[in-house]
């Protein structure tokens, strides 16, 4: 039987200061507690033996400013932290061997904790080691004292950042590939339309050493689809998390690209109708799945129940583990993910704030270590676990990093201040034609 779930708060009071930075805290405890103390490695989720996320430990990096500034860790012994970490990871081996860290400047998406050399025999990944340089681009933007700690952090992040040879991910066309294996070569995929391969590409055009041409950003945009959606006209992609992640470095209120000018838009309004279409979906709930609603919403990239099929009150529904949920056009089994919701704060504050209050009061951890679990599916019944329903048993090191970032940058602007001085993310944007605002 499927337990009622009573909801008694004010879902409409704005949370406090120290509420979120509460919140802030317990989240980005996880880069505290599931790093490697001899490297600096951070784990990819909280499951026993899991390799290292280099999405994750760049999301990481990108956190040790918020770390500083909230009074977490002094500004001196974050400077040697950081620095180990960025020497390590610029000692680590590479080359085309099978066993190596990474090639041609890029990482593999998941390394050993202990050698940080490649598991799993996983892909060369061009956006995860994107997101890596973006978290070494934050700290070297961010460590600008006169002193031999700061001096060398920002030496060692230009030097990960300037050795990827982005012309080389190309492999002969004008978009980025996925990535590559030694094994069989490039990955048979590319980066084209709307997604966080917003990032890449701007990262890529700001490289001072192997630069993209300007016209890989326009074959990125080409297939861009414009839909409308719900009386909604948006730059479409399912998953929400493709709406945030470039933006936790980018303030993209008021600049624009050839694409957003023409639409008189910009990816920041994009991304924030992107979170209404979210919440519209779940009040339609064309699917029937159990507590979709007004505040109850965020369908994104997440883990999940697992892959099978059950039938329930006469439907056979279908069930996923890691994939990339959508919405409207699906995939969708019924989970949720409070944290994709908390990374759409300085987007729609006003549908996010009653949303995260109503997560605060269901048995998701709002208050324990990590915060929030990551997701959840109240249609998938699990016998005997104290919910009733499924819940996810790990955290996972990506879903952290937004949470803290999209807050401080709610709070503050703070990354987003320190961004709009890191000169290769000035140069990146200028070179995929955008212009205006602050910019």
């Amino acid at each position: 039987m499927r337990r009622p779930l009573s909801v008694e708060i004010d879902l409409d009071q704005a949370p406090t200061d120290a509420e979120l930075g509460r919140l802030q805290f317990t989240t980005l405890l996880y880069y505290l507690h599931e790093t490697n103390p001899d490297n600096g490695l951070v784990r990819d989720k909280t499951e026993p033996n899991a390799p290292v996320s280099i999405a994750a430990l760049g999301m990481a990096l990108a956190t040790i400013p918020v770390v500083v500034e909230r009074g977490v860790i002094i500004r001196e012994f974050a400077a040697k932290i950081t620095r180990k970490r960025l020497r390590y990871l610029l000692e680590c081996p590479q080359g085309p061997e099978p066993d190596a860290s990474g090639y041609k400047g890029f990482f593999y998406h998941f390394l050993d904790i202990e050698t940080g050399r490649r598991v799993w025999q996983c892909e060369l990944s061009t956006i995860d080691s994107a997101f890596l340089f973006a978290g070494a681009l934050t700290v070297a933007t961010y460590f600008d004292r006169d002193t031999a700690d700061e001096a060398e952090i920002r030496q060692i992040a230009n030097s990960l950042y300037e050795r990827a040879d982005w012309n080389w991910a190309r492999n002969g066309e004008a978009t980025l590939t996925h990535g590559w294996r030694p094994e069989n070569g490039f990955i048979p995929y590319r980066w084209r339309g709307y997604d966080e391969g917003l990032l890449l590409y701007i990262l890529g055009l700001g490289s001072p050493s192997h630069p993209l041409p300007p016209e890989s950003y326009v074959a990125y945009t080409s297939s861009y689809q414009w839909r409308k959606i719900y009386d909604r006209e948006l730059l479409y992609c399912g998953p929400l998390f493709t709406h945030q992640l470039s933006h936790m470095w980018v303030d993209f209120r008021g600049i624009r690209d050839a694409f957003m000018r023409e639409r008189q838009s910009d990816y920041f309004e994009n991304s924030r109708q992107a979170t209404f279409v979210q919440q519209e979906y779940a009040v339609r709930n064309p699917r029937e799945f159990v507590g979709y609603g007004e505040h109850c919403w965020g369908f994104t990239a997440s883990d999940g129940p697992g892959w099978c099929k059950r039938t329930i009150d006469g439907v056979e529904r279908e069930f996923f583990d890691y994939i990339a949920r959508g919405v409207p056009y699906g995939p969708d089994d019924g989970t949720v993910s409070p944290w994709v919701v908390l990374a759409s704060l300085p987007f729609a504050p006003e549908i996010v704030i009653p949303t995260v209050r109503h997560f605060s009061v269901m048995p998701l951890g709002a208050h324990r270590l990590y915060g929030f679990k990551p997701s959840f599916n109240r249609t998938f019944e699990v016998e005997g676990s104290p919910t009733g329903w499924w819940v996810s048993p790990y955290h996972f090191g990506i879903d952290q990093g937004p949470v803290v970032l999209m807050i401080e940058n709610y709070r503050t602007g703070f990354l987003w201040n320190i961004m709009r001085r890191c000169q290769p993310m000035l140069r990146g944007l200028r070179q995929a034609g955008f212009s205006g605002g602050w910019l």
